[in-house]
């Protein structure tokens, strides 16, 4: 794959999209996602001006990150697990994929230990998928003051996994209904969120139409992802 091409292509894309939408191509921030990607991949990225990347799993992130560039920033995009949020606190400038108060209490928890304040977004499972992790709107509605009074996170705005489709117009609708919760998010806290993360690499266009701030593009900036093969005489 050639990463440098893909890169200008995104880039063109998005800016594209902001065009149609009216809005500044800086408010819109591309997040590469390297989950099965190797180190190598993510310098070729880096050297075409990507800095920002995003890991699914904790694991993997502690064994590449050290890999990699350290001017390169990292999100936590995936499920995270609560004995797993030590890790996450070192590891990552933003955690993207808050889903339950528990888990924000153990961020906060593990934050304060490390004398840093995280900050995070919060997923939101618009479709009540059984497959995907997030809360329900009403759920966050009814609990985010409390997950806003914790002392080490801040609350930047949210993030969705819209249903996969092959059509990529199937999610503006999902799109817009998170845009309209962070605006009732807004309104609780009586602060503005910047942040909505949403988008990927068959539909970050819609999302960028509907205001999205963070896209997580993976495929189609590093092609097909790579796992090491196993040994089958395991």
């Amino acid at each position: 794959m050639d990463i440098a091409q893909n890169f200008e292509s995104i880039r063109r894309r998005m800016a594209e999209a902001c065009a149609r939408a009216k809005r500044n191509p800086a408010d819109v921030t591309l997040l590469a996602v390297t989950k099965g990607q190797s180190a190598r991949a993510i310098e070729a990225a880096i050297e075409c001006g990507q800095l920002l990347f995003g890991e699914n799993k904790v694991q993997e992130a502690k064994a590449k990150i050290p890999l990699c560039p350290g001017r390169a920033r990292w999100h936590m995009i995936g499920h995270l697990q609560s004995n797993k949020c030590r890790d996450a606190v070192h590891l990552f400038s933003m955690i993207e994929s808050v889903d339950s108060l528990d888990l924000a209490r153990e961020i906060d928890r593990m934050a304060d230990k490390s004398a840093k304040t995280v900050p995070i977004l919060v997923e939101v499972n618009l479709a009540g998928e059984s497959s995907k992790f997030g809360y329900k709107a009403e759920a966050l509605l009814a609990e985010l003051k409390e997950i806003n009074a914790l002392n080490k996170i801040e609350v930047h705005g949210l993030m969705t996994v819209p249903p996969f489709s092959p059509t990529p117009e199937r999610s503006r609708s999902y799109f817009q209904q998170l845009s309209a919760l962070k605006t009732k998010c807004e309104e609780i806290l009586g602060a503005p969120l910047p942040h909505l993360s949403m988008g990927m690499s068959g539909d970050f266009e819609i999302a960028i139409e509907e205001g999205a701030t963070i896209v997580r593009v993976g495929t189609a900036l590093f092609g097909p992802r790579v796992y090491a093969a196993k040994n089958t005489a395991d």
